[in-house]
């Protein structure tokens, strides 16, 4: 009976903390979290995501409005994840924004909060809460494939992930002796309510979204699921792997070159 129960419940016992995790791939995340059995604290900062991730996700997710770029409140989730969870086995530090906008219309303070949210808030989310991980639990890093090679519109939003990406490495280094595992899941396009890209109206979606099956080996998006798959493969399955990058792009960073499409 109890190993049945077991096989329904891969993550029973385990508490997680994604931030960014109301709404596309964080969610998705959530949601395979708690189907597991799992306990989890999620975090966003709109309020209309934060509303219907409560509706979504029910009563063993705890759904927190927090900034990721705010140190206060980086503090006030560490407090929280304390209090409701006691301790955290898997971060997944998975908040983030994407403008795109060719370099000249690049702006200082875009660039201040795309690194404050990128790449700065991250930081300070691990140094606070590393503190509520033991032995054996897991960070994993959202990235994305433009944290290497260029891309149009993309520059300083790649800087931020390669940024990321460098800083995961660091915690990775200085993390193994604690036996905490840190690993970076890095995204190609994925269908997800933003297409990743912030504040783009429904005609530069729809063609980004073309962009994407074009341009993509495997000509479609990937779904939010499929990156959650990979997150907690990272997380909980992977358990001799520290510091790797693992693409979910339908082969796009993999310099394929398919047949051309018909």
């Amino acid at each position: 009976m109890n190993t049945t129960h077991h096989a329904h419940q891969p993550f029973a016992g385990k508490k997680a903390v994604i931030t960014g995790g109301t709404i596309g791939m964080g969610l998705a995340t959530a949601q395979l979290l708690l189907a597991g059995g799992a306990e989890v604290l999620v975090t966003g900062r709109n309020p209309r995501n934060l509303e219907a991730a409560r509706a979504q996700l029910g009563p063993r997710a705890h759904v927190l409005a927090s900034d990721a770029a705010r140190l206060a409140d980086i503090d006030a989730l560490a407090a929280a994840a304390r209090e409701r969870l006691g301790r955290i086995d898997l971060l997944h530090v998975n908040a983030g924004v994407s403008t795109l906008e060719p370099f000249e219309q690049v702006t200082e303070a875009g660039y201040d909060e795309a690194f404050a949210i990128n790449t700065r808030g991250p930081f300070f989310t691990v140094q606070r809460l590393v503190p509520l991980m033991p032995a054996g639990s897991a960070i994993v890093f959202t990235s994305s494939i433009a944290d290497e090679g260029g891309m149009h519109g993309l520059s300083v939003y790649s800087a931020t992930k390669a940024a990321l990406r460098s800083l995961a490495s660091g915690f990775a280094a200085e993390l193994v002796g604690r036996g905490i595992r840190v690993n970076v899941v890095s995204p190609g396009f994925i269908d997800t309510p933003t297409l990743g890209v912030a504040g783009a109206t429904a005609a530069e979606r729809a063609e980004f979204m073309r962009l994407g099956d074009q341009i993509t080996p495997m000509r479609r998006h990937g779904t939010a699921e499929e990156v959650a798959r990979a997150v907690l493969f990272l997380a909980f399955e992977a358990t001799f792997t520290t510091g790797a990058r693992l693409t979910v792009d339908g082969g796009l960073g993999q310099n394929l070159t398919p047949a051309p499409s018909a």
